[in-house]
């Protein structure tokens, strides 16, 4: 079964594939393949897994022992292009502060501030005390422990905390398609979500994370962490002994699944044993290959859902479902064996005549669009490619929404209407741009829904 779930189960199963690097150590299984991480890292190291600037690999080779200077080199280098992406405006009386090239604390910290001090930006002359007062340099009871030879985990956690306090010092960071609605005595934050992402969209925007902080519970569609919806999930998206895949679609389609399997070297006895609608949409994720430089694997460990459930989980904050696994799966269950059929053939179809380029052009102008923050446009496109796929009249489309963004309104109208706080609501975006989305409920309703970057 691990063997099947490290090539299948890309969207609803990526919480495990992120389960097996930081999460273990909550948990402290210690086992040889435990990541070799401290307890207090484990949140800012979940951060950082975000921003492509270290292999993941590194968790298991030393990570707590003194850093190589090429690790530290590299480090430096993936941290410095990141800020340079930003594109901030050029200090023209920049002098870097003199660096030795060494692996001690002092001296990245110096690394770090020649980043940021190259651009326009308040951070003073000092490196050490622009790195404290900003709480990117942390001390322990003996001090700052400038000379001291870093570890690989403090490079690092100190490369982490710099761009993302660097980024906020900006006003940068991706602000998300959001909104927000309220009553007397409590608000709601409505964020649309891209199950998918790039190393590109984090960190978020401050405004954005500063929402969620403040928040006393989590709202998703679905909580993918949790073990009773996963094993609900996997004893119905698998057959029962006896029945495979073959039994029920076309040999055309059969045939498909054969090349596909083929072309992934995934043994075909074991994709078999998954029902259509389970493994179509696992499928359509490799279709991605690797297009935005990473895995579809690492896309959807990247996905802005999965980012705020394991922040939840790591904060200790509830997670409320608004529809639950369980319910998902009925959804999905619930559909004729034709359409399930039909949506698998459009999976392999992706996969064995592949239009990569625009997939990737359109997913690509999403992640943009979402970054910045541009509603308008993300509406746009979005619904243009609803649009498109509405003329079908599948069945799968209706499903995906209509009467589900309904009942989800109706929940959260509950919530402001029984409950007082501030809560952080994480959906599929779609399901907020769409006609009669929830943004139209929950007006329907009386409330006025604005959005959260005026």
């Amino acid at each position: 079964m691990k063997k099947i779930l490290k090539h299948l189960m890309a969207p609803v199963l990526g919480a495990t594939l992120v389960l097996s690097t930081v999460v273990p150590t909550i948990q402290a299984e210690e086992t040889a393949t435990a990541p070799d991480i401290s307890i207090w890292a484990i949140e800012t190291l979940n951060e950082g897994e975000k921003y492509g600037i270290y292999p993941m690999e590194w968790y298991y080779d030393g990570f707590r022992t003194e850093a190589s200077i090429d690790r530290v080199n590299q480090l430096i280098s993936l941290t410095e292009q990141k800020i340079a992406s930003l594109q901030l405006p050029a200090n023209t009386e920049f002098q870097p502060v003199s660096i030795q090239e060494d692996t001690t604390r002092g001296d990245i910290v110096n690394r770090l501030y020649n980043i940021v001090a190259q651009y326009d930006l308040p951070v003073g002359a000092d490196p050490v005390a622009h790195m404290t007062e900003r709480n990117i340099l942390r001390g322990t009871g003996t001090g700052l422990a400038l000379d001291k030879n870093a570890t690989t985990e403090d490079a690092v956690i100190l490369a982490v905390r710099f761009i993302k306090d660097t980024y906020h010092l900006a006003g940068e960071g991706s602000k998300g398609v959001a909104w927000t609605v309220e009553d007397e005595d409590t608000l709601v934050y409505l964020l649309g979500s891209i199950h998918l992402g790039t190393p590109d969209l984090y960190p978020f925007n401050e405004k954005l994370l500063n929402a969620f902080e403040e928040s006393e519970a989590l709202l998703v569609e679905a909580n993918v962490l949790d073990q009773a919806g996963m094993e609900y999930y996997l004893e119905n998206a698998m057959f029962e002994e006896g029945t495979t895949l073959k039994d029920v679609v076309s040999e055309e389609t059969f045939a498909k699944v054969e090349q596909v399997a083929e072309m992934y070297q995934i043994p075909l006895e074991q994709l078999v044993m998954f029902q259509p609608w389970a493994l179509s949409s696992d499928l359509a994720i490799l279709s991605m290959d690797d297009s935005f430089g990473i895995s579809p694997q690492e896309m959807s460990m990247h996905g802005i859902d999965m980012y705020f459930l394991l922040n939840a989980m790591l904060q200790g904050k509830p997670v409320i479902e608004l529809e639950g696994m369980q319910a998902q799966v009925d959804m999905f269950t619930g559909l004729s064996p034709e359409a399930q059929e039909e949506v698998l053939v459009a999976a392999l179809d992706s996969i064995l005549d592949p239009s990569t380029e625009s997939e990737y052009d359109s997913l690509k102008e999403w992640f943009d669009y979402w970054k910045n923050g541009d509603v308008a446009a993300w509406t746009e496109s979005f619904n243009a490619s609803v649009a498109e796929a509405n003329a079908t009249a599948s069945e799968y489309d209706a499903m995906l929404f209509g009467d589900r963004d309904e009942q989800m309104a109706q929940k959260i109208a509950t919530l402001l209407e029984e409950q007082e706080g501030t809560y952080f609501v994480v959906v599929g975006a779609g399901h907020f741009i769409v006609d009669k989305n929830i943004r139209y409920h929950l007006e329907q309703s009386g409330y006025t829904v604005e959005p959260l970057y005026q």
